[in-house]
């Protein structure tokens, strides 16, 4: 039992050190073209989609920093897509009808987000259709920034990278302000191997005859964005990301509202891989890594939570045990010949994953500009991320699963 409970941590280490060690050499390699982007050759029509379902609060704004960006207006189209809102939404965006003239507002009952997507591309003028979530704001160079990569005949959909608002004040916020910072540089890295996998909802932009030749968004999928996308790759088109174009969003700031939105996007990953099972390790990239990947983080976050809890808590019984033992006896609980100063194989492998993740995480954020310096706080910050977040974050996949197999895929 001994030796296959050391086998398998030691399995556990080797893959995420691998993993770690992987991206830490796509960086390296390209760490010259990180930020560089596609100047294009034309200037494309570019319709911007902003479905929105009861986003009173917000959605002002985001259509005001789409007209406010540096792209040419005559090359620019605006379509608001009211889902059945029951607040205020459908009228904020009817007075802004007023103040631009190439928005135009999209009310229909609220059948759910891909479908306001479908039916607002079937009126989009431009080539190129852009989709920014009713909480998110694109920042003045982004549409830019992302036409380039379409000069590519190929290039299907090009992602923003995402970063967070409303990170201040709130220990949710400040987390998920790291972990969109690390997951938009990783998600670059994949770019220089073809296998962006994920088309972010806060902003993204697709080319509109692929987005309807392949049927569009799959109103049947909880995570419309993970869904187009990897139907995109499955056909064979290409998918990008351009990490100087930037977008900011709004995230949960309670516990509640953060697991159900992260179990939301579990389910939808599994949804994807059952969907798109036959192009499993047969199709490119998509199929011969990306779906690989995917599926092995899935289940190497599952099997090392398990195996973490089985270790803590055959621990923590034993020494239960021990103790109740000990006083039934009169024994002295604590013993000098018990104390082991010399450090195991699992310590020495975890310690050299924690210190080569934490080199590489201080990498990502000082070349995002996330931290201008390192201070005692910030490390804290990060530390609780490393040591806390990630390693309770594999619940989710639990909640995940527990929901998949009940078939309850509500928002």
């Amino acid at each position: 039992m001994v030796e296959f409970v050391t086998a398998v941590y030691l399995s556990l280490m080797f893959i995420s050190i691998y993993m770690v060690s992987f991206f830490i050499i796509l960086t390296t390699r390209n760490r010259k073209r990180l930020f560089a982007y596609p100047k294009p050759n034309s200037i494309y029509s570019v319709t911007v989609i902003v479905p929105a379902y009861n986003e009173e609060d917000s959605i002002k704004e985001t259509i005001e920093n789409v007209f406010a960006s540096n792209y040419p207006k005559n090359k620019l189209q605006v379509i608001a897509v009211n889902d059945g809102s029951v607040d205020n939404t459908k009228k904020i965006i009817k007075d802004l009808l007023k103040k631009y003239k190439n928005l135009k507002l999209l009310d229909k009952k609220n059948t759910g987000k891909a479908d306001s997507i479908n039916q607002a591309i079937k009126i989009a003028k431009g080539e190129l259709v852009a989709v920014t979530d009713a909480d998110s704001f694109p920042s003045k160079e982004s549409l830019k920034k992302l036409t380039g990569y379409f000069d590519n005949p190929l290039m299907a959909a090009v992602t923003s990278f995402v970063s967070v608002r409303n990170k201040e004040g709130n220990l949710y916020g400040k987390v998920q302000a790291l972990e969109y910072m690390i997951m938009g540089w990783n998600r670059k890295l994949l770019d220089f191997i073809d296998s962006v996998y994920v088309t972010n909802g806060p902003l993204s932009l697709y080319r509109k005859k692929f987005v309807l030749g392949v049927g569009g968004f799959d109103p049947k999928s909880i995570t419309e964005d993970i869904d187009i996308t990897w139907n995109l790759l499955a056909h064979g088109y290409k998918t990008g990301m351009c990490l100087d174009a930037r977008v900011s969003t709004v995230v949960p700031t309670s516990f509640k509202k953060w697991f159900r939105q992260r179990v939301r996007w579990g389910i939808g990953g599994i949804q994807a891989l059952k969907k798109y099972k036959k192009k499993f390790l047969r199709k490119g990239m998509f199929g011969r890594f990306v779906m690989p990947f995917v599926l092995l983080s899935i289940v190497l976050s599952i099997a090392g939570f398990a195996f973490s809890s089985y270790i803590v808590g055959k621990s923590i019984a034993a020494r239960i045990l021990t103790i109740g033992y000990s006083i039934a006896s009169d024994i002295s609980l604590f013993h000098t010949q018990d104390l082991n100063l010399i450090p195991s194989v699992m310590i020495f492998y975890f310690i050299v994953l924690f210190f080569t993740s934490s080199i590489y995480y201080r990498y990502v954020l000082t070349k995002t500009k996330f931290y201008d310096k390192l201070t005692l706080g910030r490390f804290l910050n990060l530390a609780f991320y490393m040591l806390v977040f990630l390693a309770f974050y594999p619940i989710i996949w639990y909640g995940t699963l527990y929901r998949y197999y009940k078939k309850d895929f509500a928002w």
